[in-house]
């Protein structure tokens, strides 16, 4: 006879009774909420086949029956009072003793009613709890895996969401918000803006916002939602508008996710939304970043033509545009720019209409003061300190008071990406360049080694500024840097060209150079400049003198070293010129501020090199790859290579993407992705997130999983964000029925190592 539970040598009436006993255990936990029903059912049943079977007597067999049954029993409840203790704990706010009830009411009935679950997940989120937010969400992804989504409120599921990305937790709520629009329960833009203000917050967070916008916006673009349909209403007032497009590029431009805020920007006429003052310029810094120079010079249209910018805002423009010239390279317009805003505050100060501009400064400045401090006032912690509660969640049923939140927290985001480095000033309404944009002009001027333009625009910039001393002049501050650096010979250069141009200099920077020369036994030069030296009419100091005598000495002149003593004795010299150099140096005066040579040894010491012509083929291949024109884009490439200049990671996402939107150019991304890895392992470069993401999505668009692999160990290994939840859709999209069953029993390698590849990939986005 058949063993049970490990007992041996048992007769065939003991078996038979052990396997009665064991049967009615199973029956009774099948569903405990019902005993009549079951000690009804099994006894009518079975009582007779046990009595011919064992010989038990019916009384015998209900007795039996009710000792084994009662431990079970006794722990039935009924569910209507179950629901009944379960929403009394959530309106009391015991949520232990809450999650207690439903896991009970699960393991006997499953889900309870739908008001019950919705009440469950809006109190776990409303607590705004780690620990209970993280069963909220587990709850919901329970119903829509086990095909109950119908249990779910959509004003449940928003609030979740907000909440999920109010406590920093932008995943789970972009997996929210993005099960709601596939259950078609489309959620407000008032709503959603809110949540991705929230989940901008962090580098992950403002990626995912940068998803949502591009994959809610693609279903309303180039008209595909006829708004003149009633049964599209929903749909429509889920449309992206102003705001979320702001919050979203504002998100991007903090984490420094340019390349996707730009698509965001292309997606913008398509789907019509209305550019503001502030899409404006964050256009404008997203512009410089890319180094869209064109596109900065056609927005500079519409920036002057505005009549509701603020003083800061003009001022960020004029400020990204600037910047944008420096990185090209074009230091003419660069140094026309700075010219002109010279001019103009010149004219503004020497004119009648000084006091308009006064007038008309101080009131902006007096408006955005008291707006700022009314903003103080009515939230003096800032917007995320208020805490929704599900009842006013669901009692502002227009989401206005949601909408100014969103509002609120876009102007905490804008503030966060404002540029640090400021290269213009405004001052009473008027701009002007700071002391940083001209050390950057004239460390650009020295590079490229301009030095005429260089004199040239100093000169222009000193007859608009305030006059100063000859030996404080900002052409001999930089000649003084350009000696502390050792380059001696532009500042020989620099100083033959205010020659020329008639500017007259004390003796204090030919004495530096003099010296300079000296130190590195340049006779020669030392010869021309005291040459020159005495053309100009200029005096050197005894100290001088000293370093020169000293240059003969060691080159064996001795007569040369004497006639110099007796020119220091007639001209009767003492060293207190000596002192004025050394402040000169030291880049301090008066006060002690530093002053440009200072600032201009920094820059220079600090800064790198920047290869202008890169962002000239940059904008080329963009514009090709755009355009679908890749012949042409690899030409460029070509092109670019040959002329020296090293291809970058917005060189590699131009030509990826431009590929990814021909379609079925995966070997042509392959051999990219091999020409990259190969520069970052021998040149150094830096993939981005963005660029991997490009790369990552076509090749999984392709089921290229071995290439597709690599890109993931890359990204994990960077700690770089992927988007799980959009591979994962990607994949069942375009290859959902790929390595189903059993596998062939004939494969060639290549074929069992794409297998594996692919099931490693299936693996990795959660689908096993």
């Amino acid at each position: 006879m058949k063993c049970f539970h490990g007992v041996k040598n048992l007769s065939y009436r003991d078996s038979k009774l052990l396997y009665a006993r064991q049967f009615m255990f199973s029956a009774t936990n099948l569903n405990p909420v019902r005993p009549q029903r079951l000690q009804t059912t099994y006894y009518s049943c079975f009582s007779m086949a046990f009595h011919q079977t064992l010989g038990v007597q019916p009384k015998h067999l209900y007795q039996l029956y009710s000792t084994m049954a009662s431990t079970v029993l006794i722990r039935a409840r009924d569910p209507a009072k179950l629901s009944e203790e379960l929403e009394l704990a959530l309106n009391e706010h015991r949520l232990n003793d809450a999650w207690n009830l439903h896991e009970q009411h699960m393991n006997m009935e499953g889900f309870p009613r739908k008001s019950v679950v919705n009440k469950v997940i809006a109190a776990f989120a409303q607590s705004l709890e780690l620990e209970w937010l993280d069963r909220a969400y587990e709850l919901v992804e329970k119903a829509i895996n086990e095909h109950k989504q119908n249990l779910l409120d959509k004003e449940t599921l928003m609030y979740l969401s907000l909440c999920l990305a109010r406590y920093g937790l932008p995943v789970n709520a972009a997996t929210v918000l993005r099960k709601l629009v596939e259950m078609e329960q489309f959620p407000p833009v008032n709503v959603w803006a809110a949540i991705l203000a929230y989940m901008s917050q962090t580098c992950a967070g403002a990626y995912l916002a940068a998803e949502l916008v591009l994959e809610i916006g693609f279903l309303f673009q180039d008209g595909r939602v006829d708004p003149r349909k009633k049964s599209n209403e929903l749909l429509i007032a889920m449309k992206p508008d102003t705001t979320a497009v702001n919050i979203a590029i504002a998100g991007c431009l903090i984490f420094q996710k340019n390349r996707k805020a730009e698509q965001i920007l292309d997606m913008i006429p398509r789907i019509g939304v209305k550019t503001d003052v502030t899409l404006l310029i964050m256009m404008g810094h997203l512009y410089e970043r890319n180094g869209r120079r064109e596109e900065l010079k056609k927005l500079k249209r519409y920036i002057d033509e505005a009549h509701d910018l603020s003083d800061g805002q003009f001022r960020e423009f004029y400020n990204c545009l600037l910047s944008c010239h420096l990185k090209f390279g074009d230091l003419e317009s660069a140094s026309h720019m700075v010219l002109e805003m010279l001019r103009k505050a010149k004219k503004a100060q020497n004119s009648l209409g000084m006091s308009t501009f006064m007038f008309e400064g101080l009131k902006i400045d007096k408006v955005e003061s008291q707006e700022s401090l009314t903003r103080e006032k009515s939230n003096p912690e800032g917007s995320r300190t208020h805490a929704w509660t599900y009842e006013e969640f669901c009692g502002d049923w227009k989401f206005l008071k949601l909408e100014a939140e969103a509002k609120e927290l876009l102007k905490m985001l804008i503030m966060k990406f404002q540029t640090q480095i400021q290269l213009i000033t405004t001052e009473r309404g008027i701009l002007q360049p700071t002391e940083t944009i001209l050390v950057k002009l004239v460390k650009a001027f020295l590079e490229s080694n301009k030095i005429k333009e260089l004199v040239g625009f100093l000169v222009k910039v000193e007859k608009e500024d305030s006059p100063v001393s000859p030996d404080s002049s900002l052409l001999v501050q930089v000649i003084n840097a350009c000696i502390a650096l050792g380059w001696l010979d532009r500042a020989h250069d620099l100083l033959d060209e205010m020659r020329l141009c008639g500017v007259k200099t004390g003796s204090s920077v030919y004495s530096s150079l003099l010296k300079a020369y000296c130190k590195e036994n340049r006779s020669a030069e030392v010869k021309s400049l005291l040459k020159d030296a005495r053309k100009a009419g200029v005096q050197l100091d005894a100290s001088s003198y000293e370093a020169m005598m000293e240059c003969h000495v060691v080159g064996n002149d001795t007569r040369g070293a004497l006639n110099l003593f007796k020119e220091m004795k007639e001209a009767k010299l003492d060293k207190s010129g000596q002192q004025e150099f050394d402040n000169l140096v030291n880049g301090c005066v008066g006060s002690g501020e530093a002053k440009l040579m200072a600032r201009l040894l920094q820059e220079i010491k600090d800064g790198q090199p920047i290869d202008c012509g890169v962002h000239d083929w940059n904008n080329v291949i963009h514009f090709f790859s755009r355009k679908r024109l890749m012949q042409d884009a690899e030409k460029a490439l070509k092109k670019m290579r040959s002329l020296g200049h090293a291809p970058n990671a917005q060189t590699f996402h131009s030509l990826v993407t431009g590929y990814a939107a021909v379609g079925g150019k995966y070997t042509e991304v392959t051999e990219l992705w091999g020409e990259m890895k190969v520069l970052a392992f021998y040149h150094g470069m830096k993939f981005d997130q963005e660029l991997l993401d490009s790369v990552l999505y076509t090749f999984v668009r392709g089921g290229f999983f071995i290439r597709a692999n690599e890109v993931v160990e890359m990204m994990e290994k960077g700690k770089m964000f992927v988007d799980k939840y959009k591979y994962r859709t990607l994949f069942l999209k375009y290859h959902k029925s790929f390595c189903k069953g059993k596998a062939p029993k004939v494969q060639t390698e290549s074929q069992l190592n794409r297998r594996e590849a692919a099931l490693t990939f299936k693996k990795w986005v959660g689908l096993f």
